[in-house]
């Protein structure tokens, strides 16, 4: 009786604790020397490695001397590090120290902007070696920087664009962003929206669109209610929208 109800289940617990502790306390590496098996990776699984890589956006000269790029890594929409070949350094150099004086002043700006983007630590930057000196074309040699590395390449070049697009490289293109956040709605174009409710100053009425985006309309307080085509007389972009002003068509 003893040992059916009393030893046997201490001695059940005290092992079944022990291996508990080992499970829990064991790599997952030491636990194929325990158990005998092989544990393989989900065929979709990622490298760390390849996952940093993947992240890897690449600058080329013209985006440095465009400027923008630093607005845009201001704003937190790139993720991952910036990547910056020393040939594309070597280049902006090149065109630092160049006679023209137009040329001159486009380098130095592009090494500005590098600086800032280093010492303003905006996000992540790196400066590679990686270069590869049978191809004389610094575009050639970004792509293939970009397919080793699994980048894009960040540029406003309208022919590098084209050319990075054929190669089968992920690219992004500072102008194509530019324009696809330029006011849908410039002045002269027509409208027709409803008056919602009457606006803050003088006799305005105020309607919205589709998107929300509030048309602020003169003349608009009498009309409540109602359907207007109005004309836009000019737009502004805010932190908390896009704000339209419009008149009452005559």
């Amino acid at each position: 009786y003893l040992i059916t109800n009393l030893i046997l289940p201490a001695l059940l617990m005290i092992v079944f604790g022990y291996l508990g502790f080992i499970l829990g306390t064991t790599k997952l590496n030491d636990w194929k020397k325990i158990f005998g098996m092989s544990i393989k990776k989900a065929s979709g699984s990622v490298s760390a490695t390849n996952g940093n890589e993947a992240k890897y956006k690449i600058l080329d000269t013209n985006i440095l001397i465009d400027g923008r790029i630093y607005e845009v890594a201001k704003t937190g929409f790139i993720e991952g590090t910036l990547l910056v070949p020393k040939f594309v350094l070597y280049e902006l150099q090149y065109i630092a120290d160049s006679s023209d004086s137009q040329k001159r002043i486009r380098g130095r700006r592009g090494l500005d902007i590098l600086n800032k983007l280093q010492t303003e630590k905006i996000m992540p930057i790196e400066v590679t070696d990686k270069d590869f000196e049978d191809i004389k074309e610094v575009d050639s040699k970004l792509i293939h920087l970009a397919k080793d590395v699994n980048g894009s390449i960040i540029t406003n070049d309208y022919n590098l664009n084209k050319v990075i697009q054929f190669q089968k490289v992920n690219v992004l293109n500072i102008n194509e962003l530019a324009s696809s956040l330029k006011p849908r709605f410039v002045p002269g174009e027509h409208l027709e929206v409803m008056i919602l409710k009457k606006g803050t100053e003088r006799s305005q009425g105020v309607a919205f669109l589709d998107d929300g985006t509030m048309v602020v309309v003169e003349e608009g307080k009498n009309h409540l209610n109602e359907r207007l085509s109005v004309e836009v007389t000019s737009s502004i972009q805010t932190d908390a929208g896009k704000m339209i002003f419009a008149k009452i068509d005559e």
